[in-house]
């Protein structure tokens, strides 16, 4: 019998009496990745996605965000996250040599650009599936701004182990279809990361500071800073710039109610803001001069238009809307959003990192999750908020309960019911990685300046660095160690043939269209 702690929450409990705990290992972990394109200068890359890496419309793990320039690599979902890195190192080796010249920003925050025009809309040929991600991108262009859509991230996606949920469905004693009880499980996960994420943003936020030149299509924003030089601006505690309101935020989805107290209220209120007009976009135009400027003039375009630090998510098929893949088809992972690149990492990401998360998901799933009111979430956001602008600041005091608690004492609480899970994942290693993982950001806790965020201003600080210049210099390191890491000839002509069909499945796609994009569009729109 496994000795832990007393007050287990109960699902872990039954697990542990019924010799089922080896189930937590079997968990899927994927991760996404966004990277800027920059030339030698540090300027936002003004050419087309290099022919070399396939189609950005078909390719499975190689394919561009918002911008032409915006990277995306997705890994396959693996059990060992060390397999989801290796995958993920393994993009990059195929990556680098094809840029030539030019180098991944390795930092989330972009540099190098020059107003709005100057980061260039994603293409995806003439297909009509080509073009709505296109047009969709030019809605954003016309709400958002397209400055903002050039910050880059990382998603962790997590699948809870299958085998794991028929015995928690069973320790339930739930009467319900275990499609329902799984959906259920899963939002209890998304609403306990709600409330407890913020921790996110402490740990493993990295964008501290900000090149002015990101504020030259809102100049309005700059006067909410400190300037750290003449070229930089930051916020002293700062931990997450990317997730504070200078990120994705408007004030229409500010006031969206999305429901995630179960399944179909999320897909029913997701759906409600698809389809709502909204007049500040109705003056904008849909169709103009024979020119589509955006998908529709609701509050959403797409589901991908709402912002969220974690979505529910099922694979869609083709031409599939994504709640209607949930509705049918139930949750099969999360996609976890707060995460920005660690640029003291050639791939943005730490195996430590990774391996705190999948405990921090799994302890989210494992405890009670009480249905969340709006004025809960209103406080999650507020608590997210602080800790993005603020996080560093001694004393910080957040809201849980209604009560304040400093940042400090809630963290530790967070962390100290995790130490189970993490001893439980390392059943069966002997180096222990999770509850290493777990100590090293106990000891951030303890000392802000550990923080990747700290690490960043002390930097640039040491080496009288303005934001832009040290982001650069620390792409061309990464650019350095890729090119001295070549990909193994088995796996360059793998990723080479993949490139080969992606571009030939573009070319069918292309090729197989029948209907015009206003009836493509109004078949898409009309799926229920």
């Amino acid at each position: 019998m496994i000795s832990l702690q007393n007050d287990l929450p109960k699902r872990l409990q039954y697990l542990i009496d019924n010799n089922l705990h080896h189930l937590l290992q079997l968990g899927l972990k994927g991760i996404e990745k966004e990277s800027l394109r920059i030339n030698r200068r540090g300027v936002i890359s003004p050419t087309p996605h290099p022919k070399a890496l396939g189609s950005a419309l078909t390719h499975p793990y190689i394919t561009t965000d918002y911008s032409e320039a915006l990277l995306e690599f997705i890994t396959p979902p693996f059990a060992d996250v060390k397999q989801t890195l290796g995958y993920m190192h393994q993009i990059h080796q195929f990556v680098y040599p094809q840029l030539g010249e030019e180098m991944l920003l390795a930092t989330s925050m972009p540099c190098g650009i020059d107003g709005d025009l100057s980061v260039p809309i994603a293409e995806y040929g003439s297909s009509n599936v080509g073009k709505m991600k296109h047009v969709y991108r030019k809605g954003l262009w016309h709400r958002y701004g397209r400055t903002m859509q050039a910050i880059a991230g990382i998603h962790f996606n997590y699948s809870v182990p299958q085998a794991l949920w028929p015995m928690l469905h069973r320790q339930a004693g739930n009467p319900g279809s275990l499609q329902n009880f799984i959906a259920d499980g899963y939002f209890g996960l998304i609403r306990n990361f709600q409330r407890k994420g913020w921790l996110m943003l402490y740990l493993f936020g990295a964008s501290p500071a900000i090149c002015k030149s990101f504020f030259k299509s809102r100049p309005q924003l700059m006067d909410d800073f400190e300037e750290f030089d003449a070229h930089t601006l930051y916020h002293p505690y700062a931990t997450s710039l990317r997730m504070s309101d200078i990120g994705y935020k408007s004030k229409n989805q500010a006031g969206l109610q999305i429901d995630y107290n179960s399944l179909d209220g999320y897909v029913e209120s997701l759906s409600a803001a698809i389809n709502t007009p909204y007049p500040e976009y109705q003056k904008i135009g849909v169709k103009v001069d024979g020119e589509y400027r955006q998908l529709n003039a609701n509050i959403l375009q797409i589901e991908n238009e709402f912002y969220s630090t974690m979505r529910p998510k099922q694979i869609a098929e083709s031409g599939e809307k994504p709640t209607l893949a949930l509705k049918r088809r139930g949750v099969m992972y999360v996609e976890m959003r707060s995460l920005d690149l660690n640029l003291f990492n050639p791939i943005g990401i730490e195996e430590s990192t990774a391996r705190f998360i999948e405990a921090f998901l799994l302890n989210c799933l494992l405890q009670d999750s009480p249905p969340q009111a709006s004025e809960e979430l209103e406080n999650n956001n507020r608590n997210q908020l602080l800790v993005a602008n603020q996080g560093r600041k001694p004393g910080l005091m957040l809201s849980k309960n209604g009560q304040d608690i400093s940042l400090r004492e809630w963290a530790h609480q967070i962390l100290d019911n995790m130490q189970p899970i993490c001893a439980l994942l390392d059943q069966g290693s002997l180096d222990k990685p999770y509850q290493l993982a777990l100590q090293q950001q106990q000891a951030m806790v303890d000392n802000p300046s550990l923080t990747p965020s700290a690490h960043i201003l002390a930097c640039m600080t040491h080496n009288s660095q303005e934001f832009g210049c040290f982001a650069s210099n620390v792409s061309a390191l990464h650019k350095h160690y890729f090119n001295t890491q070549p990909l193994d000839s088995q796996m360059q002509q793998q990723f080479a043939e993949m490139a080969t069909v992606s571009l030939r499945k573009q070319a069918e796609i292309e090729a197989a269209d029948t209907l015009s994009f206003d009836d493509f569009l109004t078949h898409y729109f009309s799926q229920s």
